[in-house]
């Protein structure tokens, strides 16, 4: 609590479930709240694939956290990187400063998981942030520039082949949109090399794509993928990454462009509450979103395991951060109000995924969708869920322009080309 007797709220991460908490939350005036990120914008990462492919510029999707919630006048917005919980002094440390909190939500995301292969870091990009996203679209573009530049079929073979890990919602996205931007969008533009020769190859351990979804759409997928020029590799187990490539069971690719898709784990900060963790590194916490032994400490999101009277815990997706920001900001207004605690239950809206343009798969309950009214679904939902209206307007426009004309217009190279230097 503070001097002036308000109830104290520390909220560190400012994605999809720690902005619902803080908007629900500054309503009351009787606490003082303070986000803590190290980033100052909020991110709407499922559309990330698409700055990744030139389709839509960083500002379309991302917006500065204090232009959102920094006009409330008990929000204090904190430009930094919070590195250690002291659950038992009630103590945030960032930044070489510190604040104390009566109530803590902490909903940091996640970050890349290799599945105790660590090394394969150096040789692939994940597709969490803004500056994965810029570096993939980096990576395709200046690959389609050096091809045109050689002149030689064999070498634009090479730099043109593109390798995905992991067939999720993000793979799936990622490997359709580069097969749409290689082979059709940018194909009359170059004049040495045909695009269309492009490569890109999908791969997935798992018996078939999209493991959450009904295995109806995973196979719709993989066909719709395949007829677009993309190789689908399920059940396949990658043994390696280097700088030759991936290393398949008996098979190698050889490529420079690896994007990694596979596996998430929590940032580190969870582990230092000292709390059970499961393998991924997140959080076990109870029905109410509490660690044990500590009803003031929340935890949410990609960063929480919660299994409570489930089958499986929650999985890492947007709506679940969502509803549990919302729901601890309800609980935590009640409490002020001594009011009896109820637990968290989780309502599950479906789950989308879009393989290209006019295509795409959609489960909500029994209901399935896939191809055109699929896509019709996912342009919809994105745009509902996207924060702020003037992203929302520039996404649409981007989106109409992109469909009648066949475009992707963000594809600024920032880097100048020098004489002595040919790095990426």
């Amino acid at each position: 609590m503070d001097e002036s007797g308000k109830k104290k709220v520390v909220i560190i991460g400012a994605g999809f479930g720690g902005l619902q908490a803080v908007k629900k939350l500054s309503q009351n005036k009787n606490l003082d709240i303070t986000v803590i990120d190290k980033k100052n914008h909020h991110l709407f990462q499922p559309l990330l694939y698409q700055v990744a492919t030139a389709v839509l510029s960083p500002a379309d999707i991302a917006i500065p956290t204090r232009s959102l919630i920094g006009e409330r006048k008990n929000v204090t917005v904190v430009l930094g990187e919070a590195t250690k919980v002291d659950i038992n002094s009630k103590t945030v440390y960032y930044q070489n400063k510190s604040t104390n909190y009566d109530y803590l939500i902490l909903a940091t995301g996640a970050k890349s998981s290799y599945f105790g292969n660590d090394h394969w870091e150096q040789y692939t990009i994940g597709l969490k942030n803004l500056k994965d996203a810029l570096k993939i679209r980096h990576k395709l573009l200046i690959s389609f520039e050096k091809a045109e530049l050689s002149g030689d079929p064999e070498i634009a073979k090479a730099l043109l082949n593109y390798v995905i890990i992991g067939g999720g919602p993000t793979g799936v996205e990622l490997a359709g949109s580069i097969a749409e931007l290689s082979h059709q969008i940018i194909r009359d533009e170059f004049h040495s090399i045909d695009p269309a020769l492009s490569k890109i190859t999908l791969i997935e351990a798992a018996p078939r794509l999209l493991m959450a979804f009904d295995p109806s759409l995973g196979e719709f997928t993989k066909r719709r993928l395949e007829t677009r020029g993309v190789e689908v590799l399920v059940g396949t187990r990658v043994v390696d990454i280097d700088k030759q490539g991936v290393h398949l069971e008996g098979k190698t690719i050889a490529t420079d462009t690896v994007v990694w898709a596979a596996g998430v784990q929590a940032n580190s900060i969870a582990a230092t509450l000292g709390a059970p963790i499961d393998r991924s590194g997140r959080v076990i916490v109870d029905e109410f979103c509490n660690i044990e032994g500590h009803p003031e400490v929340f935890v949410i999101g990609d960063t929480a395991s919660f299994g409570k009277g489930l089958e499986r815990p929650l999985p890492g997706v947007s709506p679940v951060a969502m509803q549990q920001g919302r729901y601890i900001a309800a609980l935590i207004q009640n409490d002020l109000k001594n009011k009896r605690r109820k637990g968290f239950r989780y309502t599950d809206k479906g789950s989308m995924a879009t393989i290209g343009r006019t295509d795409a798969v959609a489960q909500m309950g029994f209901l399935r969708m896939k191809g055109l009214f699929g896509w019709l679904a996912w342009l919809f939902v994105h745009l509902f869920y996207q924060v702020g209206f003037k992203n929302k307007l520039t996404i649409l426009i981007t989106w109409v322009w992109s469909y009648i004309a066949f475009r992707a217009e963000a594809r600024v190279i920032q880097d100048e080309v020098s004489a002595t230097n040919d790095k990426d």
